[in-house]
């Protein structure tokens, strides 16, 4: 058997939130079955079986063979014919070590690799690149575990969220509590998760934006908006960072930055178009600022008509900017268009539901302020 230089290839290893799929190489054309054999024991940095190691056998003409080391890290494929194979060690995805040989008919060639001894031979320069990988596996594991108990703690978060809207009012100081303590561990650990993180993580902009999720839950909108632009600077193709971004300067009150902000998510993601105009309109609504959420809540409702929210919100909107004529000694308030279209669709989207409630008592609180409005709600008569 005859065997020629191998290659020793130092990898980084590379975070991934997602599940890594497998990668399989082109098949060739079907060949006849041959009735030789590479045959292996593989052994760790320190000299010990080294189990799971993905093997990737490939002939002349391209044809790949995929297997894994077992518990005591040997591995054997058969039924190869005769020719010159490259044997490919992976560990982590990573090929780490490739040699190529030659398999005569009918024989059993070895393919053994112990990385303890090709450590030693590629001298302190091969062992300081181990030590760096083994280093960056210590740190994505670190930055994992921060990042995903981040993620757990938002979601305890959400639900604390909805008990508090259930709870007996006696109740809701300390649930609310517990929401500020959970908000405060959910930044902590996103922070830790950012910290190990590098400069050129291809994620690092997943971690920077639930961060900025944290921060803004916690209501700390200067350091969410300051995280935000750090997230659109390295991912400027989605939308969702800046629809994030202006929920974030909106509650700074930056509305003009805000608006920006969320036409850019508009522009980016047009069948989501609704939901960043509807958000600049929940914002301004928020704080009191009716005159100027009517026109993002219009175009929300334009672009997303099946959307209750959105509807109930303009109703709401409309009628806290209705203007009042003077007749005599009375002041009687002058309807504004739109108002019980936008109250009455509310109702139908959302018959059983909260907006829909809502819409339905905004009607009836129109009705009775004498504005002869028509409406397909029923008021029951005053005793």
């Amino acid at each position: 058997m005859r065997r020629s230089k191998t290659v020793w290839i130092i990898v980084t290893l590379v975070l991934a939130v997602g599940p890594i799929g497998a990668w399989l190489g082109a098949g060739a054309a079907a060949q006849a079955l041959g009735t030789s054999s590479i045959v292996g024991d593989v052994k760790d940095q320190e000299g010990k079986p080294f189990p799971d190691v993905a093997i990737t056998v490939t002939n002349e003409q391209g044809k790949k063979w995929e297997l894994k080391t077992d518990k005591n890290g040997h591995f054997s494929q058969a039924m190869l014919q005769s020719g010159i194979y490259v044997v490919g060690y992976k560990v982590k995805d990573k090929v780490v070590w490739e040699t190529k040989l030659r398999v005569e008919s009918g024989a059993e060639a070895r393919a053994d690799a112990n990385f303890k001894e090709l450590i030693a031979k590629q001298g302190a320069a091969a062992q300081e690149a181990v030590k760096k990988q083994e280093e960056e596996k210590q740190k994505f594991e670190s930055l994992k575990a921060h990042f995903d108990s981040g993620v757990a703690t938002m979601e305890q978060a959400r639900a604390i969220r909805s008990e508090i809207q259930r709870a007996p009012a006696d109740q809701r100081a300390a649930l609310q509590q517990k929401l500020v303590d959970l908000y405060g561990t959910a930044v902590n650990e996103f922070q830790a998760a950012e910290k190990a993180t590098g400069e050129n993580d291809p994620n690092r902009h997943i971690v920077l934006g639930r961060l900025g999720d944290s921060y803004l839950a916690a209501g700390r909108y200067q350091e969410a908006a300051d995280t935000y632009q750090q997230v659109v600077a390295l991912k400027p193709d989605l939308a969702g960072y800046y629809n994030n971004l202006g929920n974030a300067l909106a509650r700074l009150g930056k509305i003009q930055e805000a608006t920006a902000a969320y036409e850019k998510s508009a522009a980016l993601d047009p069948a989501n178009a609704g939901t960043a105009w509807r958000n600049l309109g929940i914002e301004l609504y928020n704080s009191n600022r009716m005159k100027e959420a009517l026109e993002p809540l219009k175009k929300a409702t334009e672009l997303d008509p099946k959307n209750p929210q959105g509807w109930y919100l303009l109703g709401v909107a409309l009628v806290n900017t209705m203007e009042y004529k003077k007749e005599g000694d009375k002041f009687i308030p002058i309807l504004q268009p739109g108002t019980v279209e936008a109250y009455q669709k509310a109702l139908d989207l959302d018959p059983n539901g909260p907006y829909g409630a809502q819409a339905k008592q905004g009607l009836e609180s129109l009705e009775q302020m004498g504005l002869g409005i028509q409406t397909k709600v029923k008021t029951r008569p005053k005793k």
